[in-house]
């Protein structure tokens, strides 16, 4: 049984995004365009070179640590839609603190603008859980009420306090130390260990759900908070725990965007990473080895609807692909759920006959 669940959770999303892919080809037709010539230079805009490899994995690393984020937190049972907030405030604040660490080795440097980051982004996302915990407000809405302060609040900091230059609102530069090492450098894409630090957070997201005593409480607590405080498990305590562990991981990918891509924050740092961290967590299963993939997916998508425009096709196309992903894998989800109810109901039916 558990291993028909697993083909079916690499099958779905696959055969998702072919009949996606089918799907937007008619809308490429419709709007006078070669499907195929399109397709071929999104994959050459995608994986035509060297260069165009590594803008796909510069893309990719931001979405692994958002999509691992929400799905982080849709494991335990709270939907935190804050990741671009909580992004935001720990670029915010890792840029704050990389731009006076001038004097210190990157050995010390680096570590510490990354743990500010998930720091920030944790203590962010805990105010969501702790209302949710002891006041029982709904963390959709406080964590989206929290995307706003942290929006604006980072659009005021560049725009007066850290303001430095003309054009775009933008803070100074993070001191060289604290920028992180680049793998490969192609003119003016540099691919940074960024990736690495993301696929290590997949990996310890990974083993913390899986192996670990926490991840038991995490889980038992979304799956069912009465049967878990039964049982003796906190729920006020996971659920901020929850939020915590979710928001550093989104305040990581902040930090990271920081450090590898801008060297400095930027009112439109995120991008809406965070909330493309929701569509990758969904395409993932909530899996965090499937949310690598689902964000290198994105990510691809994302780098060669660029090279489809220059055929004519808006890059818009890319967003119906990824919407209607989405779609269908939510709605297989909708489809599993029914088979099992009805499995069920005809379970009870036979024992009471």
């Amino acid at each position: 049984m558990r291993e028909r669940y697993k083909f079916y959770s690499v099958l779905v999303p696959l055969l998702s995004v072919v009949i996606a892919l089918l799907i937007a080809a008619v809308v490429i037709v419709l709007v006078g365009n070669d499907p195929l010539k399109a397709y071929w230079e999104m994959l050459k805009g995608a994986f035509g070179g060297t260069q165009e490899i590594a803008n796909t994995i510069v893309k990719t690393t931001p979405l692994i640590l958002t999509g691992l984020a929400v799905g982080f937190g849709f494991r335990a049972g709270v939907f935190n839609i804050g990741a671009e907030g909580q992004m935001a405030m720990g670029a915010l604040f890792s840029t704050m603190v990389a731009m006076n660490l001038g004097r210190m080795p990157s050995v010390f440097a680096i570590p510490i603008t990354l743990l500010v980051g998930m720091g920030v982004g944790a203590g962010w996302a805990a105010i969501a859980g702790a209302l949710k915990a002891f006041t029982g407000a709904h963390e959709v809405i406080s964590t989206i009420m929290l995307n706003w302060i942290a929006y604006y609040l980072g659009n005021y900091m560049v725009a007066a306090p850290l303001a430095v230059g003309s054009g775009t609102p933008k803070s100074p530069e993070i001191a060289p130390s604290a920028k992180l090492p680049p793998i490969l450098t192609i003119q003016a894409t540099e691919l940074t260990s960024g990736i690495v630090i993301a696929v290590i957070a997949a990996v310890i997201m990974y083993v913390l759900l899986e192996k670990t005593s926490i991840g038991y409480e995490v889980k038992a607590v979304g799956f069912n908070p009465y049967a878990a405080e039964y049982g003796g498990i906190s729920i006020s305590k996971n659920i901020v725990l929850s939020m915590a562990i979710s928001g550093a991981l989104a305040g990581l990918a902040g930090a990271v965007e920081a450090m590898g891509v801008h060297h400095r924050y930027l009112g439109a740092l995120t991008a809406g990473k965070g909330f493309d961290g929701i569509s990758v967590s969904l395409i993932g299963q909530n899996n965090p080895i499937g949310i690598i993939f689902a964000a290198f997916l994105i990510g691809s998508l994302r780098t060669g609807s660029n090279a489809m425009q220059f055929l004519g096709v808006s890059k818009h196309v890319v967003m119906i692909v990824q919407g209607i992903v989405i779609f269908l894998v939510a709605a297989e989800r909708i489809v599993r759920t029914i088979m099992i109810y009805l499995k069920l109901h005809r379970r009870e039916a036979g024992m009471e006959s």
